[in-house]
């Protein structure tokens, strides 16, 4: 059972005073702490943004590399297919001339 004092003496209001003032004092030190973890977080932030960004400017210029390698190959995938296309068409002109030829002087040849 606590004794409930109905007066408050000026030792009693020291007292008082002293722990608060200990306690805004406790306070005061927490919020500067904070202040300087905040701080230390902001730098630290900072230096992963701009690690970031070297990374991603990094991988784009090895993707822009890539991409311009498979551009190359395709181009050259593309010259192929055209010699290709070439030839076939070359080659089944030719045989269309000679099948041609061919009955021709066969039509010649029955007259």
């Amino acid at each position: 059972m606590s004794i409930v004092r109905d007066k408050w003496t000026d030792e009693r209001l020291d007292d008082l005073s002293r722990h608060m003032d200990d306690g805004f004092q406790n306070l005061r030190t927490d919020v500067s702490d904070l202040r300087g973890e905040m701080r230390d977080l902001r730098g630290e932030m900072r230096d992963l943004r701009v690690e970031m960004a070297a990374g991603f400017n990094s991988m784009r210029k090895e993707m822009d590399t890539r991409f311009d390698a498979m551009d190359t190959r395709f181009d050259a995938m593309n010259a192929r297919f055209d010699a290709v296309s070439r030839m076939i068409l070359q080659v089944g002109g030719g045989l269309i001339g000679a099948i041609l030829v061919g009955l021709l002087g066969l039509i010649a040849t029955q007259l």
